[in-house]
């Protein structure tokens, strides 16, 4: 669909002057791409390296998995209301939200790193060169990557306290003991995720791609199962010190037991392929230096990426402390409700934005080829004007709707109203920054297309301090109960400042950007969703009058969304959104078709 859209809109789109003379710094297949690198948890990342490097007419055309893509995410987005509903936001929720991003967080800055931005390529090109197809690079790179997970694994195991203190300064007494003692099973993950990942990237080089597309609904399904039964076993609304070390161990092996199953899945699924291991350790010649030498600029920026992580959970749990240190209130004061509110933020993005980057990247690796700055030049253009076109409308409804839209998925079990309603204000905060999260992705990619990793890693640097300082600013400027309220707007400051050094070096390689039409185009959306705007809080201002919790969040969303989408609809076809026409006019002319 995204492929077929793009096609539209350059027909659509008047023809341009051909401008060659572009080039390349190196070889765009000999990297992978990083995603958006700042994922810790779960809930994956659609355009990780072992995704960027399958062949684009697959990863268009396969209903399989798009169809996987969307069932993990909606079983993603069930573990979270569970584990909302188990853990709540306060101190208990905040000490399983750390330990277990910790982690995903190790694992990503030491392994997944290297493992996406150059290893998965690397096989992939090996398997094709090679005289054997690959099967002794495989053996080396797959024996290599399980003795580095296995050491890593029970390093972070024995170090757990002090990464609990790193990523938790302020956790003390019974909610550093619950956050340690959940770690010290949960850093076990680091091993099995890390044999998910290489053994999904041997089955995507094989051309198999349903299972790692599949597996981790596994994963999803079994959390979801121990999150009922901590809540029904524990109750709602549990402290960290009215938890038994049994039930701790419960949550603790049981999330790491999701990742155990999706690992073994797919290893079954690598043996049915063909793969058959056989440990070889002989690295010498095997080119396997060579290639992690190649990401040293990729690995900049992955490490420039969990700094500002680590950064946001030091800030966000610290506010969580001192919000109940002082007597504030602590609900929407910690890591919790923070990273509850991102999950449904970057919902969107993984929906649109990244069907869109699928589709992109092969059109703009083959201008690149060809040495044509125009062509790269609007392949950017459309694909931003493409993903604005639908994220717009759907940020500004999530600023509208963000209360109510929390109230009904988290409003339950250890997670209150109130609780809820903060994470609402939380996403409120997240949503403004959804257009400049999506415009850095997109112009990451053509520094990726370029084959430039050099590029996008300098710009992250002064983009993390930015982020960095405003958000530690936070600690020492605004009272505790507010400081993660406003740490979603510090954190969106790394991607508007990442985007306009990225437009300006971007626009000096390709002669602009089409920044006049990008920048109009976005007035005119905005511009449209302003009587859906209007007509939403108008909806929200009256059945806010209904008494009860459901309906006055439900009524809402339904009808200020259906007649509220209508209205942009209307306006922007009025105004001359031709993004929006065109894709209505494609979307008409399938169905009438059938």
């Amino acid at each position: 669909m995204p492929d077929d859209v793009l096609d539209e809109v350059e027909r659509s789109d008047p023809p341009t002057e051909p401008e060659p003379g572009l080039t390349t710094e190196h070889d765009p297949k000999d990297f992978g791409d990083l995603g958006t690198a700042d994922r810790a948890g779960e809930e994956g990342d659609e355009i990780g390296g072992a995704a960027h490097s399958a062949p684009p007419n697959l990863m268009r055309s396969s209903v399989i998995m798009a169809i996987g893509t969307v069932v993990s995410r909606i079983t993603g987005f069930g573990r979270t209301v569970v584990l909302a509903a188990a853990l709540g936001t306060h101190l208990l929720g905040d000490a399983y939200q750390t330990a277990n991003m910790v982690p995903h967080a190790v694992y990503n800055l030491l392994i997944g790193g290297l493992l996406a931005s150059v290893f998965v390529p690397f096989l992939v090109k090996r398997r094709k060169r090679d005289s054997d197809g690959g099967e002794a690079t495989e053996q080396r790179l797959f024996t290599t990557l399980v003795l580095a997970l296995l050491l890593l694994t029970i390093v972070s195991i024995l170090l757990a306290e002090w990464l609990i203190r790193l990523y938790a300064g302020e956790f003390t007494g019974e909610q550093h003991e619950a956050s340690v003692f959940l770690a010290r099973f949960l850093l076990a993950q680091i091993f099995f995720v890390g044999a998910s990942g290489i053994t999904s990237a041997m089955l995507n080089s094989r051309n198999h791609f349903a299972a790692p597309m599949w597996t981790p609904i596994l994963n999803n399904l079994i959390i979801i199962s121990v999150g009922l039964l901590f809540l029904v076993i524990v109750g709602p609304g549990a402290a960290p010190g009215e938890v038994s070390d049994a039930n701790l161990a419960l949550l603790g092996a049981g999330t790491t037991a999701g990742q155990v199953l999706q690992a073994l899945v797919l290893l079954w699924s690598l043996a049915k392929a063909g793969f058959r291991w056989r440990p070889r350790i002989d690295l010498r010649g095997s080119g396997l230096g060579e290639a992690a030498r190649t990401a040293s600029w990729a690995m900049v920026y992955v490490g420039v990426v969990q700094a500002g992580l680590l950064v946001t959970t030091n800030v966000a749990t610290r506010a969580g402390v001192r919000a109940a240190e002082a007597g504030e209130s602590t609900v929407g004061a910690g890591i919790t409700a923070y990273q509850y509110a991102s999950m449904l933020y970057q919902l969107p993005y993984a929906i649109i934005a990244v069907s869109v980057i699928t589709a992109l990247l092969p059109r703009m690796s083959e201008h690149v080829a060809e040495g044509r700055k125009d062509r790269v030049r609007a392949d950017f253009s459309r694909g931003f004007r493409l993903s604005s076109a639908l994220i717009v409308p759907i940020s500004v409804a999530m600023v509208v709707f963000a209360t109510q839209f929390c109230v009904l998925v988290y409003a339950r079990g250890s997670t209150s109203v109130e609780d809820a309603q903060s994470i609402g204000r939380i996403l409120m905060s997240f949503s403004i920054m959804l257009i400049p999260f999506t415009l850095f992705q997109l112009q990451q990619r053509v520094f990726y297309a370029l084959g430039d990793t050099r590029t996008p890693s300098l710009i992250a640097i002064p983009a993390e301090i930015t982020h960095a300082v405003l958000a530690f600013g936070l600690l020492f400027l605004v009272p505790p109960h507010t400081i993660v309220l406003l740490l979603p707007v510090a954190y969106g400051m790394f991607y508007v400042v990442g985007s306009v050094l990225a437009w300006r070096l971007l626009s000096r390689r390709l002669n602009g950007l089409d920044g006049n039409r990008v920048l109009w185009t976005l007035v005119k959306l905005h511009l449209a969703t302003v009587p859906s705007v209007i007509f939403g809080i108008a909806m929200i201002l009256t059945f806010d009058l209904i008494p009860g919790t459901i309906l006055p969040a439900l009524l809402p969303i339904l009808v200020g969304g259906l007649i509220g989408g209508a209205l942009f609809i209307l306006v922007a076809k009025r105004i001359g959104v031709t993004e929006v026409t065109t894709f209505l006019d494609m979307v008409r002319n399938r169905l009438l078709r059938r």
